[in-house]
């Protein structure tokens, strides 16, 4: 099967560090989009798959990214646990522990 030309954008930080690292940028989207998909056929969300991604190039932004994400959810997060206070963990009753 033939190569067929992509047009994107990309955060010019990654892609100057990319030509700094010598890192083929086609070869690196090409690997990067097939295990998108395989970890989509294994029933896991794209998101997912770039998280973990982020994750690993840049371990040392993971305090700021889980701070910016507890802000976000933070709403969420107050709700549920006014839910657990209020109603108690389903299946609550059920524990022998």
């Amino acid at each position: 099967m033939g190569k067929a030309e992509l047009r994107t954008e990309i955060d010019a930080d990654v892609l100057a560090d990319a030509r700094a690292a010598g890192i083929a940028l086609g070869d690196a989207a090409e690997i990067g989009l097939r295990l998108a998909i395989a970890e989509a056929g294994q029933g896991r969300s794209i998101g997912i798959v770039a998280g973990h991604l982020r994750q690993m190039a840049d371990p040392a932004g993971a305090e700021q990214r889980a701070r910016g994400w507890a802000m976000d959810n933070a709403e969420a997060i107050r709700t549920h646990n006014e839910r657990i206070a209020a109603r108690g963990i389903f299946g609550e009753d059920l524990r022998r522990w």
